[in-house]
């Protein structure tokens, strides 16, 4: 359970508080495919993701699956509905094989709830997601493809490493070819360079020009 230290939210915890919140928490392991979450479900825990890659999505009418994020540990997952006492937005399932911690909410939520560091804390997580729900709208509603996936790699650039092609590409809300075009186009302004490892930031300053 030392893994719920490296999360920002409960690093201050001193022993015995940390001793207290473990009792009430329980980790648990996913196969590749299994579903954590599904949407309109009643959230019951506060969820952190220790080990795996999590996607949260949702399924449209014709039942394409448009991703929302991916969660790489560690990190809480879905805490704003968890908080909200409201039903999760989206689904969520395991990319990878995975490991959670679920802590038990409502007796959290009696022991925490009056200590303000801790719910600052949870306060600077939900605005965070915030920042990155309106990056996630900015990036699909504003920018072409060439500057989304310039804007993408940019700021991703590590993730660029582990994701594969198909995963920018749902990411990006493209197909992939669209994804293997615009990477091409990118190479060819000398933007990128791609070696066996993948792909590399040659100009960095180029490609914040294409987003911003």
């Amino acid at each position: 359970m030392n893994a719920i230290r490296e999360i920002s939210c409960f690093e201050n915890l001193d022993d015995e508080q940390f001793a207290l919140l473990s009792s009430f928490s329980k980790k648990k392991r996913y196969d590749k495919g299994t579903i954590l979450f599904y949407e309109k479900d009643t959230p019951k825990t506060l969820t952190i993701l220790l080990s795996g890659m999590l996607k949260v999505y949702k399924t449209d009418p014709k039942n394409n699956e448009i991703i929302m994020h991916r969660f790489q540990p560690i990190s809480l997952v879905a805490e704003m509905a968890v908080l909200e006492g409201v039903p999760y937005p989206a689904s969520a399932a395991f990319e990878t094989d995975g490991e959670v911690i679920e802590i038990d909410f409502d007796k959290f939520k009696a022991t925490f709830f009056n200590n303000p560091q801790l719910s600052f804390a949870f306060f600077k997580s939900l605005s965070r997601k915030i920042k990155y729900l309106e990056d996630v709208i900015a990036l699909n509603v504003v920018l072409d493809s060439t500057a989304r996936l310039a804007k993408f790699v940019y700021e991703h650039r590590e993730e660029l490493k582990t994701l594969k092609h198909y995963q920018i590409a749902e990411q990006l809300h493209m197909t992939p070819e669209t994804l293997s075009r615009t990477f091409k186009k990118l190479v060819v302004l000398e933007l990128l360079e791609k070696d066996t490892k993948g792909y590399k930031i040659t100009n960095e300053e180029g490609l914040y020009v294409l987003f911003e």
